[in-house]
This record gives C-alpha cells, sequence and structure tokens, in this order.
C-alpha cells in the first residue's frame, strides 16, 4: 500500500547578511525523493511561499553533484514538481502519513520560526505520524512541543554538527547552530566524523546529520512505516 509522504522545503534565499544566496540542498532532496517514489510512495511537496523554492548555489556545484542529483536533473516529472510546491499553510498532517524535512541553510532562518510548521509537526507527533528532517532541516524541531516539552527532549538526535557548520564557515552567519540548539532543548546529541553518514531514529522522529545521511534517514522514515 502506497503512503503519502510531505517533503517541506524552504523558501528563504538570503545567506544572513553575507549577499550570498542560500535555499534548500539539492541532494537533502533528491535522495529521500527518489528513495520515496521509488518504493512506489506518493509525494507532496510544500513550502512556505508554494511554487519553486530556492536552490542553494552551493549544492549545485560539479562535486556536489550524486547519481541520484543527476537523475533529478534529467527528471522532468521531478523539476515539474519542484516547480510548483504547494503552500504550507494548506497542508494538514490528516492527509499524510510522514513529514521529510530536507535541508540546506534557508530552513534556519524561515522553517524554524514559521507558526505553520511548527503547528504541522506538532499535529503529526501528536497522532502518532513519523517526522523525518537531515542536517540542517532538524533545526525546524526548535519550537515544536509535544505535552510541553521540546519534541526532542530526553530523544537521540542528530543533525548538522558545529565542526561542519565551521568547516564551511558559517559558524557567525547562522540564526542558530543546530547542535547547540538541540542539545540546549534537552536533545541527545550524537554525531560521527564531519560528512559520513549518520541517521537516528527514536521513537516517530528521525533525524540526520548531514547531506550524505540524506538517503539513511529516508529509508529510516520508510522503516517506521513498513512498521
Amino acid at each position: 500500500m502506497p503512503k503519502k509522504i510531505l517533503m517541506v522545503l524552504t523558501s528563504h534565499d538570503k545567506l544572513g547578511d553575507t549577499g550570498r544566496q542560500t535555499g534548500f540542498w539539492l541532494e537533502e532532496f533528491a535522495a529521500p525523493y527518489y528513495t520515496f517514489l521509488d518504493a512506489g510512495n506518493q509525494i507532496t511537496v510544500a513550502s512556505p511561499r508554494g511554487g519553486q523554492p530556492p536552490l542553494d548555489p552551493k549544492s549545485d556545484t560539479p562535486e556536489g553533484q550524486t547519481a541520484l542529483t543527476n537523475r533529478f536533473k534529467g527528471d522532468p516529472a521531478a523539476s515539474k514538481v519542484l516547480s510548483n510546491t504547494l503552500k504550507l499553510a494548506d497542508m494538514k498532517a490528516a492527509d499524510f502519513d510522514a513529514v521529510f524535512y530536507p535541508g540546506g541553510h534557508g530552513p534556519l532562518w524561515d522553517l524554524a520560526e514559521d507558526k505553520h510548521s511548527i503547528a504541522l509537526i506538532e499535529d503529526f507527533y501528536n497522532v502518532g505520524k513519523p517526522v523525518a528532517a537531515v542536517c540542517h532541516a532538524p533545526g525546524v524541531l526548535r519550537h515544536v512541543r509535544i505535552d510541553g516539552d521540546s519534541i526532542v527532549k530526553g530523544k537521540r538526535v542528530s543533525g548538522f554538527t558545529n565542526s561542519e557548520e565551521e568547516a564551511v564557515g558559517l559558524t557567525h552567519v547562522v540564526p542558530f547552530l543546530v547542535e547547540d540548539e538541540l542539545k540546549r532543548l534537552g536533545g541527545k546529541f550524537e554525531k560521527v566524523d564531519d560528512w559520513q553518514v549518520l541517521a537516528i531514529t527514536d521513537g516517530r522522529l528521525v533525524t540526520g546529520q548531514n547531506p550524505a545521511s540524506s538517503s539513511a534517514a529516508a529509508q529510516a522514515l520508510l522503516k517506521l512505516l513498513a512498521a
């Protein structure tokens, strides 16, 4: 039986006050998208503004390409889905089986503070549906509360690490550091070496460390849906 999976992308394209662009990270969308699609599931993509979300140009460099990003670039159907994202405010947890948030730096500015996103995650979680986020996207959990506490309190979680943020030179540009924020909220933060694969499942929550963890996080979500 196909599952209905909602993917939520950022609409934010400014990298702080650097004058550079940001957005979503290509691999973090393409890898889960095809992981879900190839398993026979139905995918809906939404963003705060709807329409075409901004792609972080740094994720579209030759060295950032993978088999799945290349597949995406040659797939008109996927490009059409991406250019016509639905409005996040119109999405309801009742219409889907799970939600997945790809990262990129963009979500730290918009989705992390978006009341529709916060309420949507709470709705998914409160009715027993899984929530997944990879790389910077675990930052979207910062204001999500379940039974009065942070959704990550006491849970094993991962996300883009302080050392990875340092490596890309944006420690003092981002509005908050994902690792520090998840720890502050009471999460049991786990990590592996920079750029290595780590996806953690704790209950109905799946978090992945970095772009390389995108497929693993998507597979972990499918495992929850199959349980």
